[in-house]
């Protein structure tokens, strides 16, 4: 199937250049285009994208609030934020936000177009250097600062095995599925249930929400 895409960015050259990139590959359509966080918040109702690639700063609405809003009303279309500035609060705050995925704008065209997949398929795109970054800017709160952990969270997090657990946290630190199994010596259809299982169990969308619940529940110790 075809993966639909909406580009949002405040500046043209921008926008034109990721079509042009994303529609010369194979299995990727560019469906419209946002000028502002605002644009595309009513594009994605009106085009139902399977990707948003959101830049971080707009006018209007920005980009992090563009993605929570997106993110809230809509149950289908996954967000990959794209930005130049390579700044710690950002990465914490898109991710938080519900985006799926955190690429630079200088990524090149494969990294942008398997990017695309990747958020399409349902798995995060959170490369080392990207989850370093969030562990990172979450170190820096303060216990007091730090976002809490709802009371119904907490209470299906106590409904996780221990290898459920111990999945919820190698997510955290960013390794994929095959990485998993590898690690734990099992088959990685193994590894793709128990996600499948932690998802629901705590009621979240995807894994890079689990990896930010599990640094919310303090599961993974920043530093």
């Amino acid at each position: 199937m075809t993966i639909r895409v909406l580009i949002a960015d405040d500046q043209m050259m921008v926008r034109e250049g990721f079509s042009v990139l994303l529609n010369a590959m194979p299995g990727i359509e560019v469906v419209g285009e946002a000028v502002n966080g605002r644009e595309a918040v009513t594009k994605v109702r009106e085009l139902a994208p399977d990707v948003v690639l959101m830049d971080i700063r707009m006018p209007e609405l920005n980009g992090i609030e563009a993605t929570r809003e997106i993110v809230a009303a809509d149950g289908t279309a996954k967000v990959l934020v794209l930005t130049t500035f390579d700044l710690d609060e950002y990465v914490y705050q898109a991710l938080r936000a519900g985006a799926s995925g955190f690429l630079l704008k200088d990524a090149s065209a494969r990294q942008l177009a398997d990017g695309v997949r990747v958020v399409a398929a349902g798995e995060a795109l959170l490369a080392p250097s990207v989850t370093k970054r969030l562990i990172s800017e979450f170190s820096k709160l303060s216990e007091v600062t730090r976002p809490a952990v709802g009371a119904g969270a907490q209470a299906a997090y106590g409904e996780l095995t221990e290898r459920e657990t111990e999945v919820l946290v190698l997510i955290a630190q960013g390794l994929s599925n095959a990485e998993i199994a590898g690690r734990l010596v099992v088959a990685e259809s193994t590894i793709k249930t128990h996600v499948s299982r932690i998802l629901v169990k705590l009621g979240l969308r995807d894994r890079t929400q689990a990896a930010v619940f599990a640094y919310e529940a303090r599961l993974v110790t920043p530093g």
